[in-house]
């Protein structure tokens, strides 16, 4: 037992990451807002007895979770300027300047810097719209007079589900919504990158050219992304870690046999040291093309990291480096943490260089080299699969079976043919020659025809029920326990020489049976309680066909209640106004209208047979209170009542 607990104190920095980031989950999933206060002293204080006081291994974990929550909390109310918009604004008259664009084949999205006197905000504002497919695509820089029709992010529809409003406050993102009757003010004729942006757009004229160098989001045409995602490589379309590990592997490369061949100039200067430069700049101009979206140059620091690593003479991968870009990013942001790009990337490379440190590839012959690739690809697949497969069920409910295979087949074809012919293709578009780009469009086609194939198997995708926060942390705990606890292998005690296999194992049979075990709710609604949804024999009903200002919140609901988020909404009409929903332990009163409220409120108050009243205007009964259900929530068969916790700073406009 001594032996394995010394063990486990090799490298204590590797444990750091990973408690700051639960400290900041806590914060972040919190039912309501905490004092802040004294958090800033607090934080200091807790950076300073970090630092230099001499505290026991057990403290200083302590006081690294605390770090990790205070510095969430004092970066979400000091650091972060986001102004929060309070209620919808329709027919506004604005001045706004396009600050980046997004174009696909249905609609142009619009990101604009709209003026704090426009909206009534204390600070200017970035609000994210849509025009119609119809209208001359204005230029970033461009300044537009339009009319707008603009909405606050959505709240969180349900407890332990995606927080919109949260997201989109530490995104800088104010509101969204679309325009009409837009009338360019002035142009934009600087020579910037965001010029070159709109010129590469326009000649090259290729979704692939919008999606893999120029970042737009929604370049793919909606169908082919739900086939990308279901065979498992949707990550594609996201230009993020793959794309930085690509592109930065091949500059690396070409540079570094291009300086090889000078040896006047490697005899002075190491040709790892030019390359890893010259590398590093082009890969940088690739991010600013790119349009420096979150995930792109999220990952372009972890990359610059690495980059770092080389030049110093240090292992570029391995866990410590890893753990260095880990805490820069989360310093840089800590609400990264709770993102699915952040997870799936940092999960897949944290079990990667696990799995492969210990694995010696060196080989004398072709036929042993070849064997090595092969076997380094097919784990690479399997061991990233493995280690993201819970946060993908976590965060999308459902899991793409025949994903390794998807990523075995189509990501060499990525690799190795579309992305150098997309990449010299645009380059050779700038100066109208398009014969690279219709190439890449073949090789597309051909691999979107094996794409089909795989989502055409038996249960391609599966369907999976709500995980629970407290499961999804028991998942990563057990990939935390297999990659950090060491292992004595010299022990006489298979525990020991297993520990982490164990540890792992029974994290993941918790996190099982928690899920297995969930109790599903049957009543929702919404903050406003203008939808709500009813479970009648396993399906979900809901009041209203549609909502547009709860357009996720169906998909959410039903999600929730193990059905398909896109499906066709049930409505179930309240006579007169007013809907009883009966359970099995208790009765629900649903009034939607004002003159049926007025007409039963006493009524149903009186009725001992009422547990609960929802109404959707906000009513107060002093007799009848314990009845009355405000805000969001959801009601679970027992009669256990769940709130939706929206009074959180980022639902709240503040100066």
């Amino acid at each position: 037992m001594q032996d394995f607990l010394a063990k486990q104190f090799d490298d204590k920095f590797l444990w750091v990451p990973f408690l700051v980031a639960f400290g900041a989950g806590l914060y972040f999933i919190m039912p309501t807002e905490p004092d802040i206060k004294f958090m800033p002293v607090a934080f200091i204080a807790s950076v300073v007895i970090l630092l230099f006081a001499k505290l026991n291994l057990l403290f200083r974990a302590f006081m690294c979770f605390v770090c990790g929550f205070l510095y969430a909390a004092v970066y979400t109310h000091f650091i972060v300027d986001t102004p929060v918009l309070k209620y919808a604004m329709r027919d506004k008259d604005i001045t706004a300047t396009i600050i980046d664009t997004d174009a696909s084949d249905d609609k142009t999205r619009l990101m604009l810097r709209v003026p704090a006197s426009d909206l009534g905000l204390p600070r200017d504002a970035n609000v994210r719209v849509t025009i119609s497919d119809d209208a001359d695509i204005p230029r970033v820089g461009d300044v537009i007079s339009a009319r707008a029709f603009l909405f606050p992010p959505a709240k969180i529809e349900a407890p332990e589900t995606f927080d919109y409003a949260r997201w989109a406050y530490f995104n800088n993102l104010t509101a969204n919504g679309f325009i009409d009757n837009f009338t360019v003010i002035s142009h934009d004729d600087a020579a910037n990158i965001n010029r070159l942006r709109d010129t590469i757009h326009n000649r090259a004229d290729s979704f692939l050219t919008d999606g893999l160098v120029l970042g737009y989001k929604n370049s793919v045409p909606i169908l082919h992304k739900q086939v990308w995602t279901t065979a498992g490589v949707g990550h594609i379309w996201s230009i993020s870690g793959f794309h930085m590990t690509l592109i930065g592997g091949w500059l690396f490369a070409i540079f570094y046999f291009l300086f090889r061949g000078f040896g006047f100039l490697t005899r002075r200067i190491p040709a790892r040291y030019t390359a890893t430069i010259c590398a590093w700049v082009l890969l940088f101009l690739y991010v600013c093309v790119s349009g420096f979206g979150v995930a792109t140059w999220r990952a372009f620091l972890m990359t610059s990291v690495l980059f770092l690593a080389l030049l110093l003479g240090r292992n570029a991968v391995s866990m410590r480096n890893i753990s260095i870009a880990f805490l820069i990013l989360f310093f840089v942001n800590p609400h990264f943490v709770t993102q699915p790009g952040f997870q799936l990337s940092f999960s897949a490379i944290f079990g990667l260089i696990w799995f492969f440190n210990d694995k010696n590839f060196t080989a004398k012959t072709r036929i042993a080299k070849i064997k090595n690739g092969i076997y380094a690809a097919t784990m690479t697949a399997i061991v990233a699969t493995i280690f993201t497969m819970p946060f993908i069920a976590t965060h999308f409910n459902s899991v793409p079976l025949y994903g390794l295979v998807g990523n075995l087949i189509l990501l060499p074809i990525f690799s190795i043919v579309i992305m150098p012919l997309v990449l010299l293709g645009t380059i050779c578009a700038i100066f109208h020659g398009h014969l690279l780009l219709n190439m890449a469009m073949d090789v597309y086609n051909f691999a979107f025809l094996i794409a089909n194939k795989i989502v055409d198997l038996p249960a391609s995708n599966i369907m999976l029920p709500h995980i629970p926060t407290i499961a999804f942390i028991c998942f990563i705990l057990g990939l935390v326990f297999l990659i950090l606890v060491k292992n004595v292998s010299d022990s006489k005690f298979w525990f020991y020489r297993r520990a982490n296999y164990l540890l792992c194992a029974i994290c993941v049979l918790v996190g099982i049976t928690i899920v297995a075990t969930r109790e599903t709710p049957i009543f929702y609604a919404t903050d406003d309680h203008e939808l709500i949804g009813m479970v009648y024999d396993s399906r979900l009903e809901f009041n209203k066909a549609r909502a547009s200002n709860h357009y996720f919140a169906f998909n959410t609901f039903r999600k929730l209640n193990n059905e398909a988020a896109q499906g066709t909404n049930i409505r179930r009409k309240c006579p007169d106004g007013v809907c009883i929903y009966e359970s099995e332990k208790w009765t629900l009163a649903y009034i939607q209208k004002f003159v049926p409220l007025h007409k039963n409120i006493v009524k149903l108050c009186r009725d001992e047979n009422i547990d609960f009243i929802v109404s959707y205007f906000d009513i107060s009964a002093p007799k009848c209170n314990h009845k009355i259900l405000h805000n969001g929530f959801v009601i679970y068969k027992s009669g256990k009542i769940e709130h939706t916790p929206t009074n959180r700073w980022w639902n709240n406009p503040h100066e």
